[in-house]
């Protein structure tokens, strides 16, 4: 049976003239440019409302027949901790000492990172992100989902921008294969790990690459 079609209900937005909108866009984004990946975190506590209302935010993004196909795992738990932790650097090892190419090993150079994970005891929260590859009904049955990691990519984006916006740091970890994170957190047969982000406050010692982002020449192609 079709379900009934939601009702619609009106929406607006403030208008904003050209130049407030220009100033805007680029107050943003020089705040935007501010985020960095950060692997060196602090064990200063961060309270567990301000966790829930990032991920809340991370779920506004909008999915494919709004099925919002997404699981975040909010993990302080010190042991589960350690073990992720000695899951992913088991994968990530194996990673390094040949499942990946030597270009591979070549562009991660320069950055310094290694199979080494320290983040995921020191951090104080652990998000892991699943994408849901269909959702169970009530009898058992299969309900696919849309565009899945299109979806579930927008919420990481969002989840990321409000972690900025908080003041703390996040850096996104893809050990891979990831299947260790579903069993390690008894996860449903119909979720697979997406993203494993670390989330806190930079250490007082913490060091980011000097690196930089590509300009418009190099991002925007115009048809015009």
């Amino acid at each position: 049976m079709a379900k009934t079609k939601h009702p619609f209900i009106s929406y607006s937005r403030p208008f904003v003239d050209e130049e407030t909108m220009i100033d805007k866009s680029k107050t943003f984004l020089n705040w935007a440019e501010e985020r960095r990946s950060v692997r060196d975190f602090s064990n200063r506590p961060v309270p567990k409302e301000v966790i829930e209302n990032l991920i809340m935010t991370g779920s506004t993004a909008p999915s494919g027949a709004h099925k919002q196909p997404w699981t975040f795992c909010l993990i302080s738990n010190a042991s589960l901790k350690s073990k992720l932790r000695a899951l992913a650097e088991e994968e990530e090892k194996k990673s390094y000492d040949g499942r990946m190419s030597e270009q591979w090993l070549k562009d991660l150079e320069p950055l310094g990172t290694d199979w080494q994970k320290e983040f995921i005891d020191v951090a104080p929260w652990i998000v892991v992100i699943m994408k849901r590859i269909y959702e169970v009904g009530e009898n058992g049955e299969k309900n696919n989902n849309y565009y899945v990691a299109e979806s579930v990519g927008l919420a990481a984006g969002f989840f990321l921008m409000a972690v900025h916006n908080a003041g703390l740091v996040a850096l996104t970890h893809t050990p891979s294969p990831m299947n260790f994170i579903a069993k390690a957190l008894n996860r449903p047969e119909n979720e697979r790990p997406f993203l494993l982000i670390p989330v806190g406050y930079p250490s007082e010692n913490a060091t980011i690459p000097d690196i930089y982002r590509k300009n418009n020449d190099e991002v925007i192609h115009y048809y015009e």
